[in-house]
């Protein structure tokens, strides 16, 4: 049942490709192709008597950007497969992550299409894949299963749109909107679809100052209990651009929520905030950021409340060694009063060059969430079971093998 699960997700995300285009931010020249090929093994230690599992982990990712400046194309793709080596099978599995993105760049018009297909055997936590021990970088996961789980496939596609325009050298607006669909096809967690549209104006005061304001709207349904709830947030902010190093920003305002049974999820009025500071200098990258709003429950929970603070740091020391810290804190509390999680984890990964396409690394992971979470009214005793409520410590260490970068035929537009 798993493997045809599994080959279901493939196919998903063959159809995503042939059907979706997304739209990054792409420089004009040639068309380049990238890829890696990746194995590592892991030692998985789990708290509260789980036991101790050995893992061995394939895995590959390739990006492609087609050099066009009118029409950026980009495919960025990673996936791979886990397998027990010795022990439990708690991480065993498929994952998969594909990213299309195609834009237009049209007089003073900027216009991004995306769609983001993905296939994990858990609640991603780092990385583009959300695996890890993979070796790739450790930045965040595009993904909001804020509560951390076991054993729980789940498949999601998000389609999103976003439009940009200066109306003159100082106003810009933006606007905005995703779908999404997130099933778990073994049963384990609650199927969701999303609709998310924001615009936004952001004004330039001076060369280093700006104000925005942004208003959001967002639905969460649940088709299997025939249930949604929507929300919607006005948002007023400002941001700055210190020196050459270090910028910031930070917005906040109310937000009010509203759903089809209010008997069971009453209206109320709650703050939406979000705020980040970004340093750069020569070998060192460094990040903060703090949202706070509404959620979809992440899988378990019908609407929540979600506070999330994360930390990211990248050094290089000289052209072969470098370092990346990252650190995450999510805190979900459903807004039926029905208890919440708060999930911590950090990554510290080290990555070696070797000659002109190997490349050796080693990475240590702790995850830690406790859990209030009171389901018995939404979901059977089996589902709440796949909820991580101790800790988790992941040791890995791999290598990998990347070709040089190829440089296509530049297209004639």
């Amino acid at each position: 049942m798993k493997t045809t699960l599994a080959l279901l997700a493939l196919l998903l995300g063959a159809c995503a490709a042939a059907n979706a285009q997304v739209a990054p931010a792409a420089t004009g020249g040639a068309a380049s192709l990238n890829y890696s090929l990746r194995y590592s093994q892991t030692a998985d230690f789990y708290g509260n008597g789980l036991g101790v599992q050995q893992r061995a982990i394939a895995s590959g990712d390739l990006n492609y950007t087609n050099g066009s400046e009118r029409l950026p194309f980009a495919v960025d793709y990673g996936g791979g497969y886990m397998w027990s080596i010795a022990g439990t099978n708690y991480l065993n599995g498929l994952f998969q992550h594909l990213l299309l993105s195609q834009g237009i760049d049209w007089h003073k018009w900027r216009v991004t299409v995306n769609d983001d297909v993905s296939y994990t055997p858990q609640a991603p936590t780092t990385g583009f894949t959300g695996i890890p021990g993979v070796g790739e970088p450790v930045e965040p996961p595009p993904s909001d299963q804020s509560i951390l789980t076991l054993k729980t496939h789940a498949v999601s596609n998000a389609a999103s749109g976003y439009v940009n325009h200066p109306l003159n050298y100082a106003t810009t607006v933006n606007a905005g909107i995703t779908s999404e669909l997130r099933r778990y096809p073994d049963g384990n967690g609650l199927n969701t679809d999303q609709l998310m549209a924001n615009a936004s104006v952001s004004r330039r005061l001076d060369a280093r100052n700006s104000l925005i304001g942004n208003f959001t709207f967002s639905q969460f349904s649940y088709p299997d209990a025939d249930f949604s709830f929507h929300s919607e947030a006005g948002l007023l902010g400002f941001s700055r651009v210190w020196n050459a190093k270090i910028s910031s920003s930070i917005s906040a305002g109310p937000e009010w929520k509203g759903s089809s049974d209010s008997a069971f999820v009453p209206s109320s009025t709650t703050v939406a905030a979000n705020a980040d500071v970004l340093y750069q200098y020569r070998f060192v990258t460094a990040s903060l950021a703090y949202v706070r709003g509404a959620s979809s429950g992440g899988g378990y929970l019908f609407g929540a409340e979600a506070d999330t603070v994360s930390a990211n740091y990248m050094q290089r020391f000289g052209r072969k060694l470098s370092m990346e810290l990252s650190g995450d804190y999510r805190r979900t509390a459903g807004l039926i009063n029905n208890g919440e999680t708060n999930a911590k984890y950090g990554v510290v990964q080290l990555t070696r060059s070797f000659g002109r396409h190997y490349t050796a690394f080693a990475g240590y992971t702790v995850i830690d969430q406790s859990s209030s979470l009171n389901l018995s009214s939404i979901l059977t005793g089996q589902l709440q079971g796949h909820i991580l409520t101790d800790v988790l410590q992941i040791a890995s260490f791999g290598v990998s093998y990347t070709p040089q970068k190829t440089r296509l035929v530049r297209p004639d537009f």
